[in-house]
């Protein structure tokens, strides 16, 4: 009975010192929402971004290669003998990633069965890795989002110097990836004076990003169709809505069904978030394979929608087979659907 007592004391202080720290400190948010952070989004340092990689799959004859990105498209043509009829799937994940992270292997998991198609994975980590800590390594990948962004739309440029047509190019970014893709969209319009077919932002970043200037977030004519997956707005997403369509998934957008916190207020919140934020990614994923998954209807808010008002509202397909003809905010619940 007294190691149980002591066992509870020490419990209540650890909660309590918690719950202080927390209303003073409150660790995710303050990290990445306040003035200790500093966003910078210049765009005249001409920073050297050599140092990307593009990992090139065709699944359908088992090959694969990769190059830096410096001269990539005329090495992918001289190696290979690129369809330019298929469609290309090309991927740039967020923050603190690289090609061997979970989310890099669900998109090739993803992609290796679909016909006709080849992939891009885009690794950027040289640049936006978490060395030096949480604050700086993400300051540091902000200041290069646009860089990396100019040199992905030169890239996708050449390629289409190369024979690729824009109606057969499809970009799908995570988190910082997204908005990098913004602007590798208008970089690439600016070169070829044409637009990518689609761009979907999964996520897209919202520290930095959320209270910025329009022309640093993915948004409305960066390409053909602009699509907008919002599953931790306001926390590691962004709250911003700009896209030629907006999908809301789950509770507001804001927070997914199996990503609670935990009993300690302020620990659990950053896991939390980041479980939200990566699983905009898995539901996105499975529509691949399920083409009817996730209706998502046009709502003035979550409230509308979750008591039903909005049943009556037009109606799309959230996820890889949204027809692309409508637009404005829409609301999708994937409750049901078996993907956690």
């Amino acid at each position: 009975m007294v190691y149980f007592v002591r066992a509870w004391s020490i419990i209540c202080v650890v909660l309590l010192t918690c719950v202080i720290v927390n209303a003073n400190f409150k660790p995710f948010r303050a990290a990445l929402y306040s003035s200790w952070i500093t966003c910078n989004h210049t765009k005249t340092l001409d920073l050297d971004v050599s140092g990307i990689q593009l990992f090139f799959y065709d699944f359908q004859n088992n090959f694969n290669v990769s190059f830096t990105i410096d001269g990539a498209a005329n090495n992918f043509a001289s190696v290979y003998n690129l369809d330019v009829t298929r469609r290309l799937i090309f991927f740039v994940p967020g923050y603190k990633s690289n090609i061997g992270k979970k989310t890099e292997e669900l998109i090739r998991q993803t992609f290796k069965d679909v016909p006709n198609i080849y992939l891009i994975i885009v690794d950027h980590s040289p640049y936006t890795s978490a060395k030096e800590g949480m604050i700086k390594s993400y300051e540091r990948s902000v200041q290069y989002a646009y860089y990396i962004g100019r040199a992905l739309g030169h890239f996708l440029s050449d390629l289409h110097s190369n024979g690729y047509q824009s109606k057969n190019i499809h970009c799908i970014g995570h988190s910082l990836g997204s908005q990098m893709l913004g602007y590798a969209g208008t970089t690439y319009q600016n070169r070829t004076t044409e637009s990518i077919w689609r761009i979907t932002g999964i996520d897209p970043a919202g520290p930095c990003f959320s209270n910025g200037f329009i022309q640093d977030h993915i948004r409305s004519g960066v390409a053909g169709y602009v699509e907008v997956y919002h599953c931790n707005a306001g926390g590691l997403g962004t709250t911003a809505v700009l896209a030629d369509i907006d999908f809301f998934m789950n509770r507001k957008g804001k927070n997914q069904p199996h990503c609670d916190g935990g009993i300690i207020p302020g620990l659990a919140e950053s896991d939390a978030a980041k479980c939200s934020h990566k699983a905009c990614v898995k539901y996105w994923a499975a529509t691949v394979h399920h083409s009817e998954w996730y209706l998502a209807w046009a709502c003035d808010s979550y409230d509308s929608f979750l008591t039903g008002r909005c049943a009556a509202n037009q109606v799309t397909i959230a996820g890889y087979s949204n027809p692309g003809n409508a637009t404005g905010v829409f609301y999708a619940s994937t409750d049901g659907y078996g993907v956690d």
